[in-house]
């Protein structure tokens, strides 16, 4: 008997400024395929400037989704948008439509692939109490209940310490026995059609300076603006998008425009290298991956998809 043929999904990957969304819009408009958002900024509906969604004229081309549809106040997380993601995917499939993933988050991607760690809820209690303790107290605890993730971990990396100390009071057991079980993957379940966008580093650092350059321009400072006249906490995960900071500090009077911009901009390269780097070594080797800048050359990738 014939092993039945599995649904496609295609991936586009990149990081920021490589030119994901034009090339997710071109393939969802010649496959009649719907883009399905994978980066973690863009699902807020405050930061449509700020986090480079696509334009109203990409979005008219084709259907996107799980774009702006998450307010700054809400608490998401990779496995929420992996279910929600599944979902979305599901229903392109229902209707003979091709879904395209797009983003760059690689949590994102992994969660939603590979599946997430089954820890259980966290006792509210201790949740509180770990993320009240100073930092220093904090790793001081987590190096005398599970010494390997404090090894592992910087120790100014405040959040994942905090988080494998609260996963391995409230469990008895450390992050990583949990994180060796994954479930709720979908890796074996599409034929997945990635390609990674790999460009010049030197064309996408200047791309990436233009781009927040023309976002200052275009409606990014009024973006922030709004979103801290809401009542929403500094540590929620919305305030941490790359340019709310400086453009806060900008309209606070504590930075001028221009070093607002040149920190942004600087915060945006990093950002983007990270990302880089991770998708150069973290997806399988077998993901094509291109240097190619040009819409119509990366579509050659998805040949398979076009006929």
């Amino acid at each position: 008997m014939a092993t039945p043929e599995l649904p496609k999904v295609a991936l586009i990957a990149g990081p920021t400024a490589s030119g994901k969304s034009a090339l997710a819009t071109e393939l969802a408009r010649r496959t009649g395929g719907t883009v399905i958002n994978a980066d973690s900024a863009q699902v807020y509906a405050e930061l449509r400037v700020l986090s480079a969604r696509p334009s109203p004229q990409e979005e008219a081309q084709a259907p996107h989704r799980l774009f702006g549809h998450v307010t700054g106040d809400q608490d998401y997380s990779a496995a929420r948008w992996a279910e929600e993601a599944k979902a979305e995917i599901a229903a392109a499939h229902a209707r003979g439509s091709l879904p395209i993933l797009a983003g760059g988050t690689g949590m994102y991607i992994r969660t939603l692939l590979d599946g997430i760690a089954p820890v259980p809820d966290i006792d509210p209690a201790i949740r509180a109490e770990v993320r009240a303790l100073p930092v220093v107290e904090t790793y001081r605890q987590l190096s005398r209940l599970d010494p390997a993730a404090a090894h592992r971990l910087n120790p100014a990396d405040t959040t994942r310490i905090a988080r494998a100390l609260e996963v391995v009071r409230s469990t008895g057991r450390p992050l990583a026995d949990w994180q060796a079980e994954r479930v709720g993957g979908i890796a074996a379940t599409i034929d997945l059609v990635p390609l990674v966008l790999l460009p010049d580093r030197a064309w996408l650092a200047e791309r990436c300076d233009r781009r927040l350059a023309a976002m200052f321009d275009e409606g990014a400072i009024e973006e922030v603006r709004a979103l801290l006249a809401r009542d929403i906490g500094p540590s929620a995960p919305v305030r941490r998008a790359i340019g709310v900071a400086e453009i806060a500090a900008l309209l606070e009077g504590t930075l001028t425009r221009d070093d607002a911009l040149a920190r942004a901009q600087a915060a945006t390269r990093q950002y983007a290298k990270r990302q880089y780097t991770w998708l150069r070594h973290q997806p399988p080797a077998d993901w094509p991956r291109t240097d190619a800048t040009e819409t119509f050359n990366r579509l050659d990738h998805f040949e398979r998809l076009l006929h």
